[in-house]
């Protein structure tokens, strides 16, 4: 029989947040344990995660994906000015635009491989103009 604070409209109990998400349980018991989430519990001690939790979740993923640690996550959650908050996410932001940097490079290239009428991609005119943009001496 479920509690009256289970049934709760806007709450989630861990197994269905973290299937939201694709995550496994244990995942959002490691970043409760790591000061991330700060979920309710109902009167039978249960985490019950509301509409804060769920935004909450989505922006770790969020922020992992964009290359921070856990430790940086968290860090964030405690900046609570703005210039705490920017000596974090400065390098992150700085990390992440070489990576989107050398991603584009690298599509432009298989995009110029897509595009190359050889049987030899690495015959084409275009593609080795590619290649010797990709690796030139940086002046």
């Amino acid at each position: 029989m479920k509690s009256r604070e289970e049934g709760r409209v806007g709450t989630w109990g861990i197994g269905a947040l973290a299937a939201r998400f694709g995550l496994a349980p244990h995942v959002l018991r490691h970043w409760e344990a790591m000061g991330l989430l700060h979920p309710r519990r109902d009167a039978g001690g249960r985490r019950r995660y509301g509409p804060d939790d769920l935004t909450r979740v989505a922006t770790i993923l969020v922020l992992k994906e964009a290359g921070l640690g856990l430790s940086t996550i968290r860090g964030l959650s405690a900046a609570v000015d703005r210039n705490a908050r920017h000596e974090l996410l400065r390098p992150a932001a700085e990390e992440l635009r070489v990576r989107i940097a050398a991603a584009q490079a690298s599509l432009e290239l298989i995009e110029g491989g897509l595009g190359c009428e050889y049987e030899d991609v690495t015959r084409c005119p275009s593609y080795r103009r590619l290649i010797a943009e990709a690796v030139a001496p940086i002046s």
